[in-house]
Formats: C-alpha cells, structure tokens, sequence
C-alpha cells in the first residue's frame, strides 16, 4: 500500500526518499499509477493544487534533428512537411528562429531557459572536458522545466534523442539523476547515448533507466521514428484513460534526420531526379521560393558558395550521380519524418480538450550537418566510384550514410555555412512553427521578431503558469536567459524588444544586439585539424536590419560597434562559463571521466544486459586479452562469447560449428575473419582471445588459444570501431557484426566468466 500525505517535508513521499524513490514508483508501482500522482512542489504549501479543468494548456515540442533552414518545402526546399505546414497554418511561423549550433547544446537551452554553456552543455555530451561549460553535467541552478511542470501538476514524458546525460554515467550502474527520469521526466523511451541511431536496428534504446531492444528485426517494417511515435501516442492514450483531468507536456525528440539517413526505398523513390540540376542551381531556385514565400525578405541577398565547396559544373558523372542520389535520401527521409510526426499531432488532436494544446514544431537543432565533408557517406575514403556500387542501398540498414556538406550548404540558404559554424546563420537559424487552436490570433502570421531555443522554455512557463521558482529541490535557481514570446500569439507587439544573445560552438562565436550582430568564423566543420589559436580570427560585422543574410560585412565603416560588440561578447562568455575556447580533435584525451574509470581489468558473470561499448577502454587504443570460462556442450559450439559493434563496424568472437572465430568489421566495409585450426572439445575449456599491436599503431596480430594451446594466428590493419554499436556478453545484441550468425546468438554451453584485460 502507498501512503501519500500531504506536507512538505519528512511526510512527503518524494521529499523524504528522493528521485530515486520517484523512479521506484515508476519501475515498481507502474507508469499508469505514477502518472496519477501529483508531484511534490518545493514551496511551502505541499502537493500541487490541480488548477480548473481546462486552464492550463497540454503542451507538445517536437524537435527534428539537422535540418536545414531551407530543407523543408514551406520554406522553400524540395521535403514536403505538411505536418510542419499544418502547424504553421493554424498558428505562426518563425523565420528568426535560432539555436545553439550543436545538438546536445540546442537540447540543454530548450528544455532549461538558459544558455547551453551554464548548463554544462558547450558542446555535445560526447565531447565533455573538465571546465565547466563543457563537462556535460547538468547544472543544478539550471533547473529544466520539465521538474517546474511536474511539480505544477503535469504528466512529463521524453521520448526519442535524449544526448544529455554524462557519457560515463549511461550504464546499468547510473547514477540515474541526470537521465530524463532524475530531471523532472515520469517517462523516457529513446536512444541515450549516441548523437543519431541505426534507424533500421538501434543500438541505444532504453525504457526509463531500462535498455531495451527493437521489437522488430532487419527484414520487417521496423522503423525508429515510427517506433517512438507509437510509443508517444501510447503514452498519450494512457494519460487520456488514466488521468484526463492533468495537463501533460510531451517532449519527442525523433533522432532524424541526423546521419545515418535511413528511410524506407519508397520515399526515397518520391524525390528520383528531383536534384539532377546540382546544388548550385538549386540554390538559386530555393531562394526564389523563399521570396515568393516571403521566408526572407525582397531585398534579402543570397550569400556566395564558399571556395572549400565545389562548383557542381566541376563534378564528373559519375560525382553528381552519386550526390543527386545522396539529397534524394536525405528529402526522403525528411518528409517521412514529418510524416510520422503528423500521426502524433492527429492523435494528439483526437484528444479532449485538444483546442487546449499548444504545439511547438522546431524543425531542426541546428543548421544542416556538413559534418561528412564534401564526399558524405561514412568518411573520405569513400569517394564516388566506392559509393556508386551501393547507391541502391543508401538508405537500408547496411551503411551509415551521409550526405556532401555541398547538401548542408544548400539547406542553409540563403545564409553562409552550417552546422558547427555558430558564427553564422547557415549555423543556428532553423524553421519553426507554433499552434494553439483558439489562442493564437489571425492564424497564419510570421513572426520575423529574433527569437533564440532558450526563449521556448520561457514560453511554456508562461502559458503553463508556472514561472520558474527561486529554488528547486533546495538549489538556488539561476534566472532564466530566455524571454518568452507568448505575446507573439495575440499579435500584441508593435516592434521587437531589446534583445543581447551570444553564440559560440567549437570557437565559432558570435554576439547578437538588436539587429547587429559581430562574427568570427574558426573552422570549417570537415577541414582538420582546426586552428589552434583563437587570437587570430577575423570578426565581421553585418546590420542584419538591412542585411538578413549576413552577405555584407561593414566592420571596416563601424569599427567602434564592432569593438563594442566584441566587448559584450566577452562579459556574455565570462559569465556564461564560455572560457577557455577549445577545439575538439577526435581521440585527445579531455580529463572527462569515463564508465571504464582506471580499471584495467573487466570480469563478466552472464547474463549480461547490454551494455554501452564504452563501458570498456577503446580498444584499438591498447593490445588487449578475452578469457572465456565456458562449458562447451557436446555436438555443438555454437553461440557469442563477446560481440563489440554492429554491422556498420567492431568485432565478435564466437563459436561457429564447434569452431572458435573471430571477425573483424571496420565501417562495415572490409572484413576479416579467422577461424581455429580445430574445434573446440566438449566440456570445460579456457578459451583466449588476443590483440598485440605492433609498433603502437593501429595494425596488430590476433591469437586465438584453447586450454593454453594455439589454434589461431593472423594480421588485421587496425581493429574495428564499433560503429552505432553495443557490448554483448554470452549473446549479441543490435545487428551482427558479420553475415555467419543472426543476433541474439546465445552461447549454447555454460558461460561462467569472460574477462577482458587491458595490457
């Protein structure tokens, strides 16, 4: 039996046992009666008061993932997004809508009010250092609103792309606090720790603090995006049925359309030949479009393709056949997207009050992704004549496909450069509209007012009415950074309000003041290694008042603004935890802590559940032992001691028809297999697994031995990374690593203990 009493205090079942009871309650009592209890406020009065039926708005956010401010139709590119339109039909659209530059920050501002960098989120989770604007450790001052709502009386549920919890602490061992249950969420379904998924066969998903595996494998209809609108609308009818007198906020993050593009053939089919005429001439087209759409203004100037992007006359055949059929996927799997997305609003629509749901459509968290360089796909070495034998399969489950940053170029017009590149539009502006059916006067407006992802938070505070309190669970709160834009719905402005607002990602940086904005590009996302001084940046200037694009610098004719503006932008980062500036080069060591901590050593006892690839050491970093302590069952071997990856790269080692093999996968491209001299006999056996590297390098001899004797012996050039990809222990998980066994795999015989011992 639950007991819930009604004070503050040692009475009050969340104040007395914490969120980790709070999470009990979830687990153990269920979501359905979880979501029936009202949270515990952190004033003086107790529980929350349910306010009048119907005073209080549902709320949904919905947050696409890289996309461009031009890619979808209703702002002039080719992915139709009828949801989208429907969205901004019946409410508003913004066309001065800006974000953080980066996924994980954009996410931070959004749910928080505050600027990315006093969360801890100056870049992405993944990428965390030991200052603290960057250490990916949710600020306790910075309370998100999911926890003010929660205790205002909502139902709270995530579902999708989370990336903002420290990479070491997503593992079966927590701590939980700073997953979406431990801030202010009663439910999470979605992909934890990777930036995008396998769409196909994902690697990451969890249930709560719970990982969970796709209920559909390669072959069937399974689709991620389709999977986390079932789950929401789920979530939706249990409200509905359970407690139709709470407000809720649904916050649903798809993970799309973040590489790799993956999308059904038929959709991809829809858009054949649609990008034929190159990315040259299709920018001009987009930003016809956005002129007779009124998205920019009349005088507005496109801005000039950049000497690192190729023209498209200067591409061979076989070239622009190959990028024609990369944005040919990327508009599938956009508009499929949306498609999805108009299944929830339906739902949502069906629901009772649904005149009393606001709907907040963001269609992007960034600029579109450039991040792949010009050649897209997985990385350089796959060039045209590599990816022209698989043009077919871009798309399904075998590639992590991406496309030409020349596509993310094209997305972001009319504006200069992309995602990462926070010192310019091409980098933060993104589409978004917002619906309130019966609040939002003269539906259809466009609102062309600067607005920023940390104003959203705001909004929905005001609308909620429930402004963010001075203290949450005891902390001192920070004030908010963003203003809220209710007034926007009733038409009430009569010009735009003073706004200050900095920018900075990867050392682009930029300060925004009505209408003004100072800029210093300080690299360009695919060309490494960036530049290592941030002394040497150019600033630029532009009057945004008569210049909507950023095509004309004027810092030479305003010199004295120019330096004003630079000033404001070093007290914003001073006091936003800005400093120091740095880079991010792939494999430096930051100081962040990992799940792995010092340990060298790493025992298993199976079953195991999955478990995140990085709760070990990188492997190809060090030469590494797998000891295996298993019964072998007489007739057959067959079964996974250790899987490390997934079809698109890592390795496994198993037992094939009383044969010990190891398979090596790098990017699912080359693979390598090596097969024991002789089976392996039944009963007790110590089976090893051994990588040497040679000369520190990534090349390195494999050895296989059997009770101490062995059986195997070959070269690899370099181990594989597991690509979107999970550990498995005694069976595999995500997708195999090779074509000769089907997950799950499991080990036929007694596998009592496997070890992996770093050298």
């Amino acid at each position: 039996m639950v007991v819930l009493r009604g004070q503050v205090g040692s009475n009050c079942v969340l104040g007395r046992f914490g969120m980790g009871n709070k999470r009990w309650l979830v687990s153990r009592v269920g979501l359905v009666v979880a979501a029936m209890l009202l949270a515990c406020t952190a004033g003086a009065s107790g529980w929350a008061q349910e306010k009048p039926s119907g005073s209080r708005p549902n709320i949904i956010v919905v947050l696409l993932d890289d996309v461009g401010f031009s890619d979808p139709a209703g702002f002039g590119g080719l992915a139709q997004m009828p949801a989208f339109d429907s969205v901004a039909r019946g409410g508003l659209r913004f066309t001065n809508f800006n974000t953080t530059g980066m996924c994980s920050p954009t996410r931070a501002s959004l749910l928080s009010g505050r600027n990315h960098h006093a969360v801890g989120f100056g870049r992405v989770a993944d990428w965390a250092t030991g200052t603290p604007g960057y250490d990916a450790v949710w600020k306790a001052d910075a309370a998100p609103i999911a926890k003010v709502l929660s205790h205002a009386g909502y139902s709270t549920a995530a579902i999708g792309k989370w990336h903002n919890t420290p990479e070491w602490e997503v593992s079966p061992a927590g701590p939980f606090d700073r997953w979406p249950t431990g801030l202010g969420f009663d439910y999470f379904y979605g992909i934890m720790n990777h930036g995008g998924d396998n769409h196909w066969e994902p690697a990451s998903l969890y249930r709560n603090t719970t990982p969970v595996e796709a209920d559909h494998r390669q072959g069937s209809s399974y689709h991620l995006t389709a999977d986390f609108v079932d789950d929401a609308i789920q979530w939706l009818r249990t409200h509905r049925s359970v407690a139709p007198q709470k407000p809720y906020f649904l916050y649903l993050a798809t993970g799309a359309v973040h590489a790799p593009h993956h999308v059904p053939k038929e959709w991809i089919e829809k858009y054949k030949g649609r990008f034929d005429q190159g990315w040259d001439a299709l920018r001009e087209e987009i930003f016809a479009r956005q002129k007779t759409l009124g998205i920019v203004p009349a005088d507005a100037v496109l801005t000039p393709r950049p000497p690192e992007i190729p023209a498209w006359s200067a591409l061979d055949e076989a070239q622009r056949k190959v990028f024609a059929r990369q944005m040919e996927v990327f508009a599938a799997y956009l508009a499929h997207t949306d498609r999805e997305i108009s299944r929830l609003l339906n739902e949502a629509a069906a629901d009772d009050p649904a005149s009393n749901t606001v709907v907040f459509y963001v269609a992007g968290d960034n600029g579109a992704s450039g991040m792949e360089g010009i050649h897209g796909y997985m990385d350089a070495a796959s060039g045209a004549p590599a990816q022209l034998e698989h043009l077919d399969e871009l798309g399904g489950p075998l590639h992590f496909n991406d496309y030409s940053s020349a596509w993310a170029w094209v997305g972001s017009t009319p504006f200069q450069w992309m995602k990462q590149v926070a010192s310019h539009f091409g980098g933060l502006r993104v589409a978004m509209a917002v619906s309130w059916p019966g609040r939002i006067t003269a539906p259809g407006r466009t609102v062309r007012d600067f607005a920023h992802v940390n104003d959203v938070a705001a909004t929905i505070l005001e609308v909620a009415d429930a402004p963010m309190p001075a203290f949450v669970d005891g902390v001192g709160q920070r004030a908010l950074d963003g203003s809220s834009f209710a007034d926007t719905f009733r038409g009430e402005r009569s010009s735009a309000p003073a706004r200050t607002q900095y920018f900075e990602m990867l050392g682009n940086r930029a300060l925004y003041q009505d209408g003004w904005i100072a800029s210093a590009r300080h690299m360009t996302p695919w060309i490494k290694p960036y530049p290592e001084s941030f002394d040497t940046d150019s600033w630029e200037l532009y009057n945004l008042a008569e210049d909507f694009s950023q095509s004309h610098d004027v810092a030479a004719a305003y010199p004295e603004k120019l330096e004003a503006l630079k000033q404001l932008f070093d007290e914003e980062a001073r006091r936003n935890n800005v400093y120091p500036l740095s880079n991010y080069v792939e494999g430096r060591d930051y100081g962040a802590p990992t799940v792995a901590r010092n340990r060298r050593t790493f025992s298993y006892h199976p079953p195991v559940q999955r478990l995140p690839t990085k709760s070990l050491p990188r492997l190809a970093k060090s030469s590494f032992s797998v000891h295996a302590h298993a019964r072998v069952a007489a007739g057959t071997g067959d079964g996974m001691l250790m899987a490390y990856g997934s079809r698109l790269g890592g390795f496994a080692w198993y037992m094939r028809e009383g044969y010990l093999v190891f398979s090596n996968n790098i990017n699912g491209r080359e693979r390598v297999q090596l097969r024991s001299s002789e089976p392996v006999p039944a009963g007790t056996a110590l089976l090893q697994l051994s990588f040497k590297r040679e000369n520190d390098g990534p090349a390195g001899a494999i050895e296989m031995h059997v009770n101490g004797r062995r059986v195997a012996r070959g070269h690899i050039d370099r181990l594989g990374s597991p690509v979107l990809g999970s550990l498995g222990v005694g069976q595999a998980f995500t997708s195999p690593v090779d074509e000769s066994y089907a997950v799950p795999y499991p080990f036929q015989g007694v596998l009592e203990e496997l070890t992996v011992v770093m050298d």
